[in-house]
């Protein structure tokens, strides 16, 4: 854990999920908007997100390990759980990972 941690949801690990074809390890139990911050902490933690639902800029699109992009769904990263397996295809153009898709 990190000087971070107060700004996620308690875990005692990291999952593993994908992101445009990119494996990475983000805090269990959090949003997947915290889980991006997480990752990319300046260009998230700057981000013009509400956190709250209202924007959708946090939109993005996934489906689950086993299933394919025709399997694709649509959700919001501040209400949506990240969870083992979970793979990323879209990504809301206001949402900058650093290394990932910036």
């Amino acid at each position: 854990m990190n000087a971070n941690d107060d700004l996620f949801e308690p875990y005692d690990k990291l999952i593993s999920i994908e992101i445009l074809g990119r494996r990475v390890e983000v805090p269990e139990n959090n949003h997947l908007l915290r889980c991006f911050q997480f990752l990319s902490m300046r260009t998230i933690s700057y981000g013009d997100f509400c956190w709250n639902g209202d924007c959708a800029r946090c939109e993005f699109k996934y489906h689950e390990a086993g299933q394919t992009r025709a399997d694709d769904r649509a959700a919001l990263a501040c209400r949506f759980r990240a969870r083992e397996g979970l793979v990323i295809t879209s990504l809301n153009r206001f949402i900058e990972l650093e290394g990932i898709n910036k």
